[in-house]
């Protein structure tokens, strides 16, 4: 696994180098930047040979790590390392991997370096046209934390006594800000459907799906699912939805 490391502060980089060499000899350190000016040059040097993963340091010699993404397409997994915490929520905004506080532990970078490999492991499906605002995670707030939900893993999105959620694939449920409306336009429309004003669901969750009386259709989950209580498709969306299924 090939590292570029951005941190502009000597004694940092050195303790980041000493780190990966002790901990984790699958790591090869390809380069070391400390500036926004140097990562984008270096990034532009090695286009053909880009690294497998990135630490990012968030506060920079000219700059910080965002100026860099508003200027290139980082297109390998980043891990952020910082001694600031009031970053996360951009960094995740950015669709970094983790965010890692200084002086990093040598499990946090273990089980940051799992989330690299795991991504990388994960079969890359031809990709499907989807809005060009669609999602690929959302940020969701619990107390202190803020948990990263990516939209492939969503089950389904439904909506009760004026609050929106959040279900995942492994039946996790988490309070959203916005409505399903909202939610409509900002989620890839191949992977999910509108199934009534009060659920969106995703092919994913599907497992059979069987006809009521008055012509409307029953959603059965998939395994490991818990049932929203209406998951049914309204009449006037059964055409639709069956032509959404069969593509």
């Amino acid at each position: 696994m090939r590292a570029l490391i951005i941190e502009d502060e000597p004694r940092a980089q050195k303790n980041m180098l000493a780190l990966l060499e002790a901990n984790f000899p699958e790591v090869e350190v390809a380069g070391v930047t400390g500036s926004v000016k140097a990562t984008l040059q270096w990034l532009q040097d090695n286009r053909d040979s880009l690294p497998d993963v990135i630490f990012m340091d968030v506060e920079l010699a000219d700059g910080n790590c965002f100026d860099i993404f508003s200027k290139t397409d980082i297109k390998c997994p980043v891990i952020m390392t910082t001694a600031y915490d009031n970053y996360a929520v951009k960094a995740f905004e950015v669709n970094s991997l983790d965010y890692l506080l200084k002086p990093v532990e040598v499990e946090d970078m273990r089980r940051a370096l799992s989330r690299v490999k795991a991504d990388a492991a994960i079969p890359q499906k031809p990709a499907e046209p989807a809005p060009a605002a669609a999602k690929e995670k959302f940020l969701i707030r619990l107390n202190d934390r803020i948990v990263p939900v990516h939209t492939r893993d969503i089950a389904y999105f439904y909506s009760e006594s004026k609050n929106s959620y959040i279900v995942t694939s492994r039946n996790q449920t988490f309070v959203l800000d916005d409505s399903l409306d909202t939610l409509e336009q900002s989620i890839p429309r191949g992977h999910f459907f509108r199934i009534s004003r009060s659920c969106i669901i995703s092919e994913s969750a599907i497992e059979s799906v069987s006809k009521l009386l008055g012509g409307r259709l029953r959603i059965t989950l998939a395994p490991g699912i818990d049932n929203y209580t209406d998951l049914t498709v309204s009449r006037a969306r059964v055409e639709a939805f069956l032509k959404w299924l069969g593509n």
